[in-house]
């Protein structure tokens, strides 16, 4: 089926800003007669349609806020859920969430309910099985009718909004720096699927530390495990097939489960394997022994992204020539505990 066209669109064809766009379709007396004409005619010949839902969104100020999250099961997104929630209620806004499953289907169903003009924006992470599709169409259905859009933690380039993310290569590039500095040389990386984008900036950070050190890559030393499920047999099978002595795990289960499988096997933690778990969650404070883990300070980015969400709604946009986002990048912490050796 072919894409309705967008105010987006006609700007750039015509070499307009979209908010000159927008008031030349109402007829605004702001615009020249003849430019005015131009995007009238324009508009009719390729059948542009408002979207009526997104222009209820955006003119009827509702105070709620819709937040989709992929799961509950990691503690990440609980702690950022925490985040927006505090940081909305003080400014007088309520948080409606829905839960994606890691589902595009389930993502883009919860994004059609909440967009009937109940919420005034929108605050997501981007479920597994769409960036497996890289399918935004109905992100970018809401964000070219203006409606604000804030991405935080899993997102993707394809879309023009505000994002609030982590130094996720950053922070897994130094975290093996201190384990090759700890005198660990058979370092490996349980991550999941490279098309989750911020395993894929972890992976980066893990392949950049080993060579900078001279340290071969070895690809037996890189476990590749579903995002949804823990797959025990192959963890097992690679924890006796491999001999390691450190592991970084993109998350505080594959982790804390992974630590349990070594120590079955016999296996000293940290005395033989050292172990690094992203997410500093409750796992990591009460797994034995306890997990030292890179904090990715889920509250403080809830509340960033609510901040840049509620900036968007409550300001004026109409007298922008064009509309400008921003990525906010958080700086993790490593938080050293007993499955390291002291760094």
């Amino acid at each position: 089926m072919k894409r309705k066209i967008t105010l987006k669109d006609i700007a750039r064809e015509l070499d307009v800003s979209i908010s000159t766009v927008s008031k030349a379709l109402k007829n605004s007396e702001e615009i020249g007669r003849d430019t005015k004409d131009k995007i009238q005619a324009f508009a009719k010949l390729y059948n542009y349609k408002p979207n009526n839902i997104a222009i209820s969104l955006k003119n009827k100020r509702t105070r709620n806020i819709g937040v989709i999250i992929p799961d509950i099961v990691h503690h990440f997104f609980t702690t950022v859920f925490r985040g927006i929630e505090h940081y909305a209620n003080d400014k007088g806004y309520n948080v409606i969430v829905c839960v994606s499953d890691e589902s595009f289907n389930k993502e883009v169903i919860n994004m059609e309910m909440l967009a009937n003009g109940s919420i005034d924006g929108f605050i997501m992470a981007l479920a597994g099985e769409t960036q497996l599709k890289n399918d935004y169409n109905h992100l970018r259905v809401v964000t070219e009718q203006g409606i604000p859009l804030v991405l935080f933690d899993r997102v993707t380039d394809e879309i023009q909004c505000d994002k609030v993310i982590i130094n996720d290569e950053t922070a897994a590039y130094e975290v093996v720096k201190k384990l090759i500095k700890a005198g660990r040389k058979r370092i490996a990386l349980i991550t999941t699927e490279g098309y989750l984008n911020v395993s894929a900036k972890r992976a980066d950070g893990y392949y950049r530390a080993l060579k900078e050190h001279n340290i071969t890559v070895d690809k037996k030393l890189v476990l590749h495990l579903p995002y949804q499920q823990m797959d025990e047999t192959k963890s097992k099978k690679f924890f006796k097939d491999n001999k390691v002595d450190a592991v970084l795990c993109v998350n505080e289960i594959f982790a804390v489960k992974c630590m349990g499988i070594a120590q079955k096997l016999g296996h000293r933690i940290p005395e033989d394997i050292a172990f690094v778990g992203f997410t500093d969650g409750i796992l990591s404070h009460f797994a034995t022994p306890s997990l030292t883990s890179v904090d990715q300070h889920g509250e403080i980015m809830g509340e960033t992204a609510a901040q840049m969400l509620i900036d968007k709604i409550e300001r004026d946009h109409e007298n922008e020539e064009e509309e400008v986002f921003e990525t906010k990048i958080i700086t993790a912490t490593l938080i050293e505990r007993a499955s390291t050796p002291e760094f």
